[in-house]
């Protein structure tokens, strides 16, 4: 009779983690964006620098940065716009099926306590001396219980015969949607490797190596320290 109680209370973990997931994607593409915008500020930011008018070469490189943060500006919205579509919104409509369920479940659990209410009543006058009184009380509870009995059998099999097939169904109702998010991740991150690749190209010195670099602006940074107005005091 209470076969289906423990899986039926399942349902409220799956409706959480369901809520977990699709509150931490929105996160996740908010911050997305959040960091693309950040980045096309500061090449604007840089690009409205004085030393852009008083050095070309300094130009010519932040011009290429900023290129370079609109384009992934572009594809970054690109994806969260295909996991806002094929991931979020299909993760917001299998939440909406929990509150049907959910009053589902709870008319099963009414249906059981007045099942054992009148089940409780008939034992009652079965237990008792049979005269004429209690078993006319006994035929009227046994007529309450049957409807009861059958109402309470009906949404018990209904529960036990769709509750798996949706939990089931989860694998095959997500799967696209995850497998849209890998690619999603996969092709913006492609082309963040083409986008850095290019700006690379573009600011590369011939022949200047990374340890060179960092010498240079190690130098650089000396002579800085060593003016008046930063030095320490």
């Amino acid at each position: 009779m209470e076969s289906c109680s423990s899986e039926c209370q399942t349902p409220e973990g799956l409706e959480e983690q369901t809520k977990r997931l699709q509150k931490d994607m929105k996160k996740s593409t908010d911050a997305d964006l959040a960091m693309s915008k950040s980045a096309v500020k500061i090449s604007l930011d840089l690009l409205s620098n004085p030393l852009c008018e008083q050095d070309q070469d300094f130009l010519n490189m932040v011009t290429a940065l900023d290129t370079a943060m609109k384009r992934m500006d572009a594809f970054n919205q690109e994806k969260v716009n295909q996991i806002q579509k094929t991931v979020i919104e299909p993760l917001k409509k299998f939440g909406s099926v929990f509150p049907s369920l959910n009053m589902a479940v709870k008319r099963r659990e009414q249906a059981l306590q007045d099942y054992r209410r009148l089940q409780a009543k008939v034992e009652k006058y079965e237990e008792k001396e049979k005269t004429g009184p209690v078993l006319a009380k006994l035929h009227q509870a046994r007529e309450e219980l049957r409807p009861v009995r059958e109402d309470f059998e009906a949404k018990n099999k209904q529960l036990l015969d769709e509750m798996p097939r949706f939990y089931g169904s989860r694998l095959d109702y997500f799967q696209p949607s995850f497998e849209s998010l890998i690619r999603a991740q996969v092709v913006y991150f492609s082309e963040m490797h083409k986008i850095f690749g290019d700006l690379t190209q573009q600011l590369d010195q011939p022949g200047h190596s990374d340890e060179q670099r960092e010498r240079e602006n190690e130098a650089k940074l000396s002579e800085l320290r060593a003016l008046s107005i930063v030095a320490d005091d």
